[in-house]
């Protein structure tokens, strides 16, 4: 069932809330939400399909839904606004594309595709993630003082 065919009951209402408050919390923390909290949760517990829970995953970032998050981090001096500006423009174009092809698959290609990429980024994260020489303390754009990453 899905919320676009069928009226939501309660514990559907709940259920999406839930989801929400769990995407918004890991993507908060470490930077994640959409398609590796939200995507699953929408297939599997309200049972979209793929291409539907991957459209409304994008339609969700459209809405400045994480501006308190980001405005926490800006504070700090984490938030690199060249580089957002620059990460905005490449994902607008492929975003598009990607949709473009997203849409031209089927079902299950779209799943599976979609878990490839999780358990890549996984086993890379896991086994092949270098430790990095920390970079020196940024300065804040809000207070213009060394702020510790």
């Amino acid at each position: 069932m899905t919320p676009k065919k069928a009226n939501m009951d309660t514990q559907l209402i709940l259920i999406v809330i839930v989801i929400g408050i769990i995407a918004g919390m890991l993507s908060g923390m470490i930077g994640i939400g959409g398609g590796l909290v939200i995507v699953p949760a929408l297939v599997y517990f309200l049972g979209m399909s793929q291409k539907s829970a991957q459209g409304t995953s994008l339609a969700l970032i459209l809405l400045p839904v994480g501006i308190l998050a980001v405005w926490a981090y800006y504070k700090q001096g984490h938030v690199d606004i060249k580089v957002v500006g620059l990460l905005a423009i490449g994902f607008i174009a492929g975003s598009y594309f990607g949709s473009k092809i997203a849409l031209s698959l089927s079902q299950e290609t779209a799943k599976k595709i979609f878990a490839i990429l999780m358990i890549l980024v996984a086993i890379k994260m896991i086994f092949f993630d270098a430790k990095k020489e920390q970079r020196p303390p940024a300065i804040s754009p809000v207070s213009n003082q060394s702020v510790n990453p």
